[in-house]
């Protein structure tokens, strides 16, 4: 794999750190640094502008892709970090609903003028994502990342990017908060590796400006995940106390350090509510969505072995739940901003049948007037669970399938077998609950045979809408791990190229990336082009003019067609 030829030196001008043919610049438009305002913002997360234009799917749990599906996805993950500093100026860009181009993002950073700037990083994104974090330095600010591609390779990550100064691996949250509570409590945060040698342990002195309930928050949050929080900050006087920070990645005398890893969050109900606020709801789109829509995360975690999942990565196999409560609270403030269409995002939502039961209760016994969707696997669901969902609001779920062929099922752990997806997906019709399946082609062992048993079942199966994904070798899975270790990447893999819904790095003895880009094509075909789907599709366009152009390009796309 290669990475960014960009060096970005700090003691040297905007034009001799990047050169223009890579990204044009106005004359001086770094260089000079004026004074901030009184009013500038002091923390500013940032889902970066697109590399080319399209719309591209980001989050804290999953990989950077282009939405084929139109689906324009709520910045939550930013929401929630937002949420976690009521005693800072705080603002949210998210530049992909508005298809901002970067000299429209470089006019609203300068107009913002952050201390600190938080962004989130993918692979298939990797030098756009940087490109964010060169502008936010070079106007002065402290730069932080983080996302799954930071979590498994957090020294490949930062060594190439000097405008980068720190990287959270893992779960982002709590490491975000003592970072800056760190860098602010020694007044140098301008210079990493100048920070002071301790930092005070008094909660009252470290969280000055927050009020008693919040800091009791705060303590519960860091106390619950890690006991010795908060006792071992004295470090000896040639330690910097950017060192005692759990899951945090820093430069100390030019070298990448990782620190120790950070456990998880205990008790997810000790989270602030998100700062849905924040963000642009009415700009957010899903196929056959209208008017404002936003994501609730319900847990975090997936028990699930799947050899091809991002999710264990950042989340862990373990699964942590909000309380009910708790979901319904933060429903009833969406409920209050306008937001009357849901999106139920965990790693995996019917993982706990009380929990979903006492979710939709709940929707039902405070008469929210909601339409949401999930995610569920097969075997986690049963008529009644779904027809209790469908009364609470539930009108689409989203099957992670893969593959209709039982050895392949076996051989990516999946854990399922076609009988349960086949029986699973019609209890759901037959609830009056839509089905979008999703599949992936070219995981380890498949042929084309394997390959025809899904389409067939595709073809079969009660589904409304489907997706037909290339395998991509996430870093950090196994199924990246066995790639690396057979030699099945194509020569001159960049991170950029490891895209599920574009193309393929993947060279298998048996079959060929071209092949395995053709096969994902004809699946489509043979579905899509049949009356039913076809109903369906037609549906979306007539009833979401928004998404006109995006299920074009889905469609010429996939049929292996180009739209001029």
């Amino acid at each position: 794999m290669t990475s960014d030829p960009v060096a970005a030196n700090r003691g040297t001008s905007v034009r001799q750190r990047l050169p223009e043919a890579v990204y044009p610049l106005a004359d001086g438009a770094l260089d000079a640094q004026p004074v901030r305002p009184a009013d500038a913002v002091d923390i500013l997360f940032v889902n970066p502008p697109a590399p080319d234009g399209a719309i591209w799917i980001r989050s804290q749990h999953r990989v950077g892709r282009r939405s084929r599906e139109g689906m324009i996805w709520p910045q939550v993950s930013l929401a929630q970090l937002a949420a976690l500093f009521p005693d800072y100026r705080v603002q949210i860009i998210d530049a992909i609903p508005a298809r901002m181009s970067w000299p429209d993002f470089e006019a609203q950073l300068r107009a913002a003028r952050p201390r600190y700037y938080v962004t989130q990083l993918t692979g298939p994104t990797l030098q756009n994502d940087m490109y964010g974090a060169f502008l936010a330095r070079g106007l002065g600010a402290v730069t932080i990342a983080f996302g799954t591609h930071i979590t498994p390779l957090p020294r490949a990550t930062l060594e190439p990017f000097p405008a980068l100064d720190y990287g959270l691996r893992g779960e982002p949250d709590l490491t975000l908060r003592e970072l800056i509570d760190t860098l602010d409590a020694t007044g140098r945060a301008g210079e990493p590796e100048a920070a002071s040698a301790s930092v005070v342990d008094d909660l009252a002195a470290r969280w000055p400006r927050l009020d008693e309930a919040f800091r009791q928050r705060l303590e519960r949050l860091f106390r619950g995940a890690d006991a010795d929080w908060g006792f071992s900050k004295q470090s000896a006087a040639d330690e910097p106390a950017l060192s005692q920070i759990k899951g945090l990645v820093w430069r100390r005398n030019g070298k990448v350090v990782c620190n120790a890893d950070r456990p998880f969050i205990a008790n997810l109900d000790d989270l602030p509510l998100p700062r849905h606020d924040l963000l642009p709801l009415a700009r957010y789109r899903a196929p056959l969505v209208k008017g404002k829509y936003a994501f609730v995360v319900t847990s975090r975690g997936c028990p699930a072995g799947c050899r091809f999942c991002i999710k264990h990565v950042t989340s862990g196999a373990g699964v942590r739940f909000r309380s009910p409560d708790n979901v319904l609270a933060e429903l009833e403030q969406l409920v209050a901003l306008g937001v009357h269409s849901i999106h139920m995002y965990a790693d995996l939502f019917t993982v706990n049948r009380d929990h979903v039961v006492g979710i939709c209760q709940g929707i039902l016994d405070r008469g929210l007037a909601l339409r949401w969707t999930c995610n569920s696997r097969v075997d986690f669901v049963d008529p009644e669970l779904l027809q209790l969902m469908a009364r609470a609001g539930c009108w689409m779920i989203s099957w992670g399938i893969e593959s209709g062929d039982e050895k392949m099922l076996r051989r990516m752990h999946k854990g399922i077998t076609v009988a349960q997806v086949e029986q699973a997906l019609t209890w759901s019709k037959a609830a009056g609950i839509m089905n979008w399946g999703y599949f992936i082609i070219g995981l380890p062992g498949e042929t084309e045979d394997s390959i025809r048993s899904t389409i067939d079942l595709a073809k079969r199966l009660p589904i409304d809408l489907v997706l037909f994904h290339i395998a991509a070798p996430h870093p950090g899975t196994p199924f990246f791990f066995e790639v690396v270790e057979q030699g099945w990447f194509r020569p001159g893999t960049r991170w950029e190229d490891v895209d599920m819904d574009r193309s393929t790095v993947l060279d298998y003895p048996n079959l060929k990336a071209e092949q395995l880009e053709r096969w994902a094509r004809v699946a489509f075909r043979e579905w899509a082009l049949r009356p039913r789907p076809a109903l369906t599709y037609l549906r979306l366009l007539l009833g979401s003019p928004s998404l006109w152009h995006a299920a074009l390009d889905i469609g010429l796309e996939s049929l292996g067609w180009a739209r001029g």
